[in-house]
């Protein structure tokens, strides 16, 4: 299969390429440093050309209800659009456990880009899966300082490239609509994460955990990013990502 991945170059996308190469499939990657732009549509005819399946990992870093809506509603059309245009059969977008019940300005962005998905004329899957191992390591670089202020939050953190081998799997299989929710093998929480990270690291900083106010704090705290069904269970844990990732030659 011609697989195209847009946000290619991404953290999940580079992941997502490769679960596809291993596979035998032939990974088209879509990403403006490929001459592609998907809030433009520029170069999407082209890279689309011959395309028998589209995943959607494309993402934006904002915290903003209005920038997120407005980046996966422009992007996701102009993507829709193009593969309905190029007669492509099968749409998969990675989306977010728990977004309908948490109301962060991000996760509403992720909600227009399902529902864009659903509107769209190309058969569909959307994969919800929960946050990436790396998520607590992302939270710490954007506290600096001899205190990590964290929200408390319940997760059960996947791994990347067991979320890149499921999009890649449901690629070459047929619509499913919503899949299953993907999750990984544990529930943590996200300030006992961040702590066994510093403690790794043998940094002696203070993690902080304080409750968002109202009903997010409330959401988060209580497990509303949590898979609330069965379904696939990832199985490379916390630690085993921790222990890899301290070990590595080029980690500082």
């Amino acid at each position: 299969m011609r697989v195209a991945v847009a946000g290619g170059t991404g953290v999940a996308g580079r992941q997502v390429v490769e679960a596809l190469t291993v596979r035998g499939h032939e990974p088209v990657v879509v990403a403006r440093s490929r001459g592609v732009d998907l809030l433009t549509g520029e170069g999407l005819d082209a890279a689309l050309a011959s395309v028998d399946a589209v995943i959607d990992v494309s993402n934006t870093v904002t915290a903003s209800r209005r920038k997120a809506e407005a980046f996966f509603e422009t992007a996701g059309r102009n993507l829709m659009t193009a593969e309905e245009r190029a007669g492509v059969g099968h749409h998969v977008t990675l989306s977010i456990v728990g977004i309908d019940r948490v109301g962060l300005g991000y996760y509403r962005g992720k909600l227009r880009q399902e529902a864009v998905v659903r509107a769209g004329r190309v058969p569909w899957t959307v994969l919800r899966a929960t946050q990436f191992l790396e998520f607590p390591d992302q939270v710490l670089a954007l506290m600096p300082g001899p205190v990590a202020v964290v929200p408390r939050m319940r997760i059960q953190p996947v791994a990347v490239r067991e979320v890149a081998a499921a999009l890649a799997e449901l690629a070459a299989g047929p619509p499913l609509g919503m899949a299953p929710e993907l999750a990984g093998p544990r529930e943590e929480e996200l300030a006992d994460l961040a702590r066994r990270v510093l403690r790794a690291r043998g940094e002696r900083r203070r993690v902080l955990a304080v409750r968002l106010p109202g009903a997010t704090g409330r959401a988060l705290a209580g497990g509303a990013l949590l898979p609330a069904e069965p379904g696939p269970r990832a199985t490379r844990t916390f630690d085993e990502w921790l222990a890899a990732e301290t070990s590595a030659p080029d980690r500082p």
